[in-house]
């Protein structure tokens, strides 16, 4: 009964919090401190800090961690599940719409005019994480990162994800 509970709770608050972001957190409390009562007003706001403490949406890492607290893994797992399964939803509904139309002249239209959006903020994004990564280790590190990254990537073609955690430990080790 927990394991549909946990779900319930979180879908819901997925449903009508969409996006998983600071609106979903009223919504999540509803349910977690008064409906089922599993912490306290206190305790969840110390969930609130700890979500907020680490990367990525809030609702998902809220999620898992009182699915883990009430029902261990499985609970973590069904919570996380619950709170990004209205979003997915959506998405496959949405995907099947445009799976259905994808030969029509407009899709095709849409899809000419957001490639060259996308490929801007993918642009911006990068100067920003280029220029976020020069104030904070410097220019000889950034390129370093840059330019073995580069390589990794575009001429010996390793996965990005282990170019990621290469990163990741070269900054553990080199700058930590």
């Amino acid at each position: 009964m927990i394991y549909l509970q946990i779900f319930w709770a979180f879908f819901i608050s997925g449903i009508l919090g969409y996006g998983g972001g600071p609106a979903s957190i009223p919504l999540i409390e509803k349910e977690v401190v008064d409906r089922y009562g599993w912490f306290t007003v206190h305790e969840f706001s110390e969930v609130i800090a700890l979500g907020n403490a680490l990367p990525g949406p809030i609702a998902t890492k809220m999620a898992g961690y009182i699915g883990f607290e009430q029902a261990g893994v499985l609970g973590a797992i069904v919570g996380v599940f619950a709170s990004v399964a209205p979003s997915l939803i959506l998405m496959l509904g949405l995907l099947s719409i445009l799976m259905r139309h994808k030969e029509s002249p407009r899709v095709k239209r849409v899809t000419v005019v957001v490639r060259p959006i996308i490929a801007v903020l993918l642009g911006m994004m990068t100067y920003d994480f280029f220029f976020t990564a020069y104030e904070g280790i410097g220019w000889i590190q950034t390129l370093v990162i840059g330019a073995i990254s580069y390589m990794l990537l575009g001429k010996l073609n390793v996965h990005p994800a282990y170019v990621i955690a290469g990163a990741l430990v070269y900054g553990a080790i080199v700058l930590g």
